[in-house]
């Protein structure tokens, strides 16, 4: 099977060509597993399918590390973006992707066409919808219609969260001194947290200055990675929620920057980021 290892700021994926590579849908979760391990696979926080679709131009069927499917993947779908310009699929710079049924818009940046050069994608910026905080779509159990700096008790020790869904669920949590936080700790603790009925993505976010913040991602089945493309989208919106930020933040990440923006007026909230092709192999 040939495939393509790609990153977003840091978060990395094995990308399988779906219109030549068939594989029975029952044998994905073991084989994901498989190329996911960094010790004994290909290594990545997982595996992204790329599929033809009837709804959309593309469909992005995207696996965590553990196997698990997930909804959306903001940096996964930039690199499903340059994935299928880059390798001819289609001569479009604004696509649509289909992933677990919500369609993305994505408007590509083509560098290098001179000389009748078709170019290489270098960054995409993705319309990623409305943020969904009803407390009951996120999900996440609540008294409030909406958890916005609510307290929740993780091991004994209260934090405050603010929950919001990108079409997967978030927790932003607002905190000093992120970097040299124990991640590993307590990430495991706020994933299958009781409150939780899906599992939860956990942001634990630093603020800087009004249009810039920090964030550290534990990201369910998968643990902490680099980077968070949905995190980010609801960390913006969290801050924004809580007064921290103007509307437009540039998300720091450990694997590199994303700028967030919601569109209060349409209520759309928009990422733009890189994306970047690793290497290319057969397993």
């Amino acid at each position: 099977m040939k495939f393509t290892k790609m990153q977003g700021c840091g978060n990395d994926y094995v990308y399988v060509n779906g219109f030549t590579e068939k594989v029975n849908q029952d044998e994905k979760p073991d084989l994901v597993r498989k190329l996911s391990d960094r010790h004994f696979g290909i290594g990545g926080d997982g595996v992204i399918f790329v599929n033809p679709s009837d709804v959309a131009d593309f469909e992005m069927e995207m696996f965590n590390a553990d196997g698990t499917r997930a909804e959306m993947c903001g940096n996964g779908i930039r690199c499903v973006a340059k994935f299928v310009y880059d390798k001819g699929l289609t001569d479009e710079t604004g696509i649509t992707i289909v992933s677990a049924g919500k369609i993305k818009y994505l408007d590509l940046t083509v560098e290098g066409k001179e000389n009748g050069n078709r170019g290489t994608v270098s960054k995409v910026r993705v319309n990623m919808g409305n943020p969904i905080l009803k407390a009951a779509e996120v999900p996440v159990v609540s008294d409030n219609e909406t958890v916005v700096d609510e307290e929740i008790l993780v091991e004994g020790k209260a934090y405050k969260m603010t929950c919001v869904s990108m079409g997967n669920p978030h927790a932003v949590v607002f905190m000093q001194d992120v970097a040299h936080m124990d991640l590993e700790a307590i990430g495991p603790k706020f994933e299958n947290h009781v409150r939780f009925p899906k599992r939860v993505n956990t942001e634990f976010v630093e603020i800087l200055d009004r249009n810039t913040v920090f964030m550290r991602v534990w990201e369910r089945g998968t643990g902490e990675t680099l980077a968070c493309g949905t995190g980010c989208c609801a960390t913006a919106v969290a801050c924004v929620l809580n007064g921290l930020t103007e509307n437009q933040v540039t998300v720091k990440l450990l694997g590199g920057e994303l700028l967030i923006e919601w569109d209060r007026e349409n209520n759309l909230v928009y990422m733009t980021g890189p994306a970047t092709t690793v290497f290319e192999g057969e397993v």
